[in-house]
C-alpha cells in the first residue's frame, strides 16, 4: 500500500497532501508566483449512501476523482482530504480569473451524470478557494480561507465562492459588507466608468475605448473590479449593474463625437442570460448612433459552462450589430474544439502575454499563434497592457490589429477621454502626415502617458 494514495481513489491523501500543500506554497513565496487551492464538497453524500448503498458511494467517490484529473494540469495535483472532501492544488495560476476557470470546468464535468453500478446518478458539489499569496501566505491559513469560503458559499445556497480579497482573517465577513452596500454604490454617485483608449496598430489611430468600470467608496477607497463583480454576481445585483454600465457607456461614447468603438465588459454570469440581448437591445434603443460601434467583451471562461446556449445569446447579440470580443483568450483551461463556432470578432491577448514578449520566448510563441489563429477564422486581436515601445513594435511586426496600455494613456474619466477625443480630433486638420479622419501619433497620447520619445 503505498502510504501518500488513498486506497479508494488513488489520489493523495490528506497526509501527504499537506506537506505538498506547505511545499508549493512556499515555492510561490520564494518564487512571487500563485497557488491555488480549490476544495471540492460533495452535497448530500451521507443521504447518496443512505439510498443506493456504499458501493455506489464508493463508485462515486472513484468517479469524482477521475474527474478532478481531467482539471488538473501536469503541475497540479488532485487529493481527497476528507470522506467526501477532494482537493485540487493549482500551481502557477496567473490570477483568480485562472481558479475560477478551473472551478467552472469541474461543474461542467459535474454536470454529466455519474453511471455507477447501472444507476445514473446526478452529483452535486459546492466549492470553495483561496490563492497564495493574495488570501494566505501559509498553507494551514489557506486551506482555512478556502474551507471557510467554501461554507459560505453553503450557507449562501451559492455553488461556489473564492475567498474575497479584503482581509485575511476577516475576508467573509468583509464580503457580506460589501454584498449590502453594493446595492447602493451606483445611487450614491459611487460608481463610475472610466476609458482606456484602442489604438489601431498600423497607423496608431484612436479608434475606441474600453470602458472600465470605478467604485470610490466612501471610506474603503477604491475597490477592484476584481472583488466586487464576483461579489455582485453571488449575490444576484449584476444584472442591474451591468445594465447601468452598458447605459452609462453608450450615453457617454454619443459625447464624443466620432466615429469610435466603445466595449463593455460582460461578466461571465450574464452570458448564461437568456435575456442578455434584450438588456442590450434596450440600451442601444435609448442611446445608440450610427456612429458608435458597440462592442461587448466575455471572459473565455464564460463560455466554458455550456457553451451551445452561450453561443445562441452571443449571436443574437450579434444580430443587433454589436461586435464580440474574446478577452483573456489562451490564459489556460479552454477548449479549441468548438473555436470555430464562437460567434466573435476580436480576440484579446491577455496582458500576462503582452508583458512577457521582450523576455520570454514563450509568451512570443503564444501570442504568434493567438494572432494566427484569429486571422485564419477572420477575427481582429487586440494587445492589452501595451507598456513600451519596444513592445508595441514587436506585436506590430507580429500582426497585432489593435492595442490599449499606459504607452498610449491610462483609463480616463468620462471628461478627460471627451477632451483628449476633442484635443486629437483638433490635431488631424493641423498635421501635415496626418490623413483626414485619423489621428496622428502625438494625437494619441492623453495627459500622463508614457512617450517613446521622452
Amino acid at each position: 500500500m503505498n502510504p501518500i494514495e488513498d486506497q479508494l481513489t488513488g489520489l493523495r491523501n490528506r497526509r501527504s497532501f499537506m506537506p505538498l500543500l506547505r511545499q508549493h506554497v512556499g515555492l510561490a513565496n520564494n518564487h512571487k508566483t500563485s497557488v491555488g487551492l480549490v476544495v471540492v464538497d460533495i452535497n448530500g453524500f451521507s443521504r447518496l449512501n443512505a439510498t443506493h448503498g456504499f458501493d455506489i458511494g464508493d463508485g462515486i467517490l472513484k468517479e469524482l476523482a477521475l474527474r478532478l484529473k481531467q482539471v488538473a494540469r501536469t503541475q497540479d495535483y488532485a487529493a481527497r482530504i476528507g470522506d467526501n472532501r477532494f482537493a485540487l492544488i493549482l500551481c502557477r495560476v496567473m490570477d483568480k480569473g485562472h481558479v475560477d476557470l478551473a472551478i467552472r470546468k469541474v461543474f461542467r464535468l459535474l454536470d454529466l451524470p455519474f453511471e455507477i453500478g447501472g444507476l445514473r446518478v446526478k452529483v452535486a458539489a459546492t466549492v470553495g478557494a483561496a490563492l497564495c499569496p493574495m488570501h494566505a501566505s501559509q498553507a494551514d491559513h489557506l486551506l482555512r480561507q478556502a474551507e471557510r469560503a467554501l461554507a459560505a458559499a453553503r450557507a449562501g445556497a451559492l455553488p461556489y465562492m473564492i475567498a474575497p480579497d479584503i482581509g485575511v482573517d476577516g475576508g467573509i465577513s468583509a464580503h457580506w459588507e460589501l454584498e449590502v452596500e453594493l446595492g447602493d454604490a451606483v445611487a450614491s454617485g459611487q460608481m463610475s466608468m472610466h476609458y482606456q483608449p484602442k489604438i489601431r496598430v498600423a497607423d496608431r489611430a484612436l479608434v475606441g475605448a474600453e470602458a472600465l468600470m470605478r467604485w470610490q467608496h466612501r471610506s474603503r477607497g477604491a475597490i477592484s473590479p476584481e472583488l466586487f463583480i464576483p461579489v455582485a454576481e453571488q449575490t444576484g445585483q449584476i444584472l442591474p449593474i451591468t445594465a447601468w454600465a452598458l447605459n452609462m457607456a453608450l450615453r457617454h461614447a454619443g459625447q464624443w463625437g466620432g466615429p469610435l468603438s466603445v466595449a463593455v465588459n460582460v461578466p461571465a454570469q450574464m452570458i448564461a442570460r437568456h435575456d442578455l440581448p434584450d438588456l442590450v437591445e434596450n440600451a442601444l434603443q435609448l442611446w445608440g448612433r450610427s456612429d458608435t460601434q458597440l462592442v461587448l467583451e466575455i471572459t473565455e471562461r464564460s463560455l466554458v459552462a455550456d457553451h451551445r446556449h452561450s453561443f445562441a445569446v452571443l449571436s443574437r447579440i450579434r444580430d443587433l450589430g454589436v461586435r464580440i470580443s474574446i478577452d483573456d483568450f489562451g490564459t489556460g483551461y479552454s477548449c479549441l474544439a468548438y473555436f470555430k463556432d464562437i460567434p466573435a470578432d476580436e480576440l484579446k491577448i491577455d496582458r500576462s502575454f503582452v508583458s512577457g514578449l521582450l523576455v520570454d520566448a514563450a509568451s512570443v510563441d503564444i501570442t504568434t499563434l493567438i494572432i494566427d489563429l484569429a486571422h485564419r477564422f477572420g477575427m481582429s486581436v487586440v494587445g492589452e497592457g501595451v507598456e513600451d515601445e519596444a513592445t508595441f513594435q514587436l506585436l506590430s511586426r507580429m500582426g497585432c490589429d489593435l492595442v490599449q496600455g499606459f504607452l498610449f494613456s491610462p483609463a480616463l474619466s468620462p471628461d478627460a477621454f471627451r477632451r483628449h477625443v476633442a484635443d486629437a480630433a483638433s490635431l488631424v486638420g493641423t498635421a501635415g502626415s496626418a490623413e483626414p479622419g485619423e489621428l496622428p501619433p502625438s494625437a494619441i497620447l492623453a495627459p500622463g502617458a508614457r512617450s517613446s520619445a521622452g
